[in-house]
């Protein structure tokens, strides 16, 4: 049974004639009559009985008409839902982004994408990205935006650029020089992301390096949002690692200073997105913009390395 069998069958059972469907149908006679016996043979039954100058509906047609009309229906309604994610009028957008995105000028990403795209829903996930990578490898997300390193199984990651980790302190200053891992090892931390904690990416190099020269790094504070942990070494509490952006966002406190690492440390933003996974168009378009905004930042701060 094929839907151009039903959709001649109501053509025909509307319009009484196999001529009359033709005409609605823009065929010939002969094609509709033909996929109509068809419908008839599979279905052993007969839908119409002929010699009249209009058809009759049997019982069966009758029975059929209600079935038919609702997998006719079912199927152009597929059809009109996949032309509109295709011309980005409909449908949901589904994209995560790097837990401290505002700081990147992704603040205003959706308020673009919804301005260009109004008919299409945006769902905006912010997750550390060891999580949004483990989303989009689920297909929980569709990609998104992560730090890396990250569980690199099952996705395709495409770097953008490189945003140096600067170490931020209320007493320590530049001109002591740069920050060795051993003073890190030893200083007194506050360090954010707490749910994520050590597979918080850039937590994960900086231990990295730690133990690559036996050393350990033991957080006293742990909080969750990088404003908390910058709220607490403007007090003089503690010390933490930042990114150069954050560092130099209208927000971040005069009274703490940041110093470069001795062996730099960066955080590499990248787009990732399911390995052979296709992306739909609205959030192949989102990641579109994600990736202009970010080099246009790029483009603002020309002293940041390129990945």
């Amino acid at each position: 049974m094929t839907i151009a069998q039903l959709k001649a069958f109501l053509a025909a059972l509307d319009l009484g004639s196999f001529t009359a469907a033709a005409v609605e149908l823009d065929s010939a006679q002969a094609s509709v009559s033909e996929l109509v016996a068809r419908l008839e043979r599979e279905l052993g039954v007969k839908l119409f009985a002929r010699g009249g100058r209009r058809l009759t509906p049997t019982d069966a047609a009758l029975a059929l008409r209600a079935h038919a009309e609702q997998a006719v229906s079912a199927i152009d309604n597929g059809l009109e839902t996949v032309r509109a994610l295709h011309a980005l009028e409909g449908g949901t957008c589904t994209f995560g982004v790097l837990r401290n995105a505002a700081y990147y000028d992704l603040s205003d990403l959706v308020e673009r994408f919804h301005a260009q795209h109004p008919k299409v829903k945006v769902r905006l996930v912010g997750l550390n990205s060891a999580l949004v990578a483990e989303s989009v490898a689920a297909g929980e997300i569709e990609a998104g935006l992560v730090v890396l390193p990250v569980e690199e199984s099952g996705l395709r990651i495409t770097p953008l650029f490189r945003d140096e980790v600067l170490y931020a302190s209320a007493h320590r200053r530049p001109a002591d020089g740069p920050v060795t891992t051993s003073e890190v090892s030893s200083a007194k931390l506050v360090l954010y992301d707490a749910y994520a904690a050590w597979n918080d990416p850039t937590r994960r190099q900086l231990l990295a390096r730690a133990r690559l020269e036996g050393l350990t790094i033991e957080p006293a504070i742990e909080v969750e949002h990088v404003e908390t942990a910058i709220s607490l070494v403007a007090t003089g509490a503690a010390d933490t690692i930042v990114s150069r952006t954050i560092a130099e966002s209208p927000s971040f406190p005069p009274g703490v200073a940041v110093t470069p690492f001795a062996d730099p440390i960066y955080d590499t933003i990248a787009l990732v997105q399911r390995d052979g996974a296709y992306l739909s168009p609205a959030t192949r378009r989102l990641a579109q913009l994600a990736q202009q905004l970010l080099m246009a930042r790029v483009g603002d701060h020309a002293g940041r390395s390129p990945a």
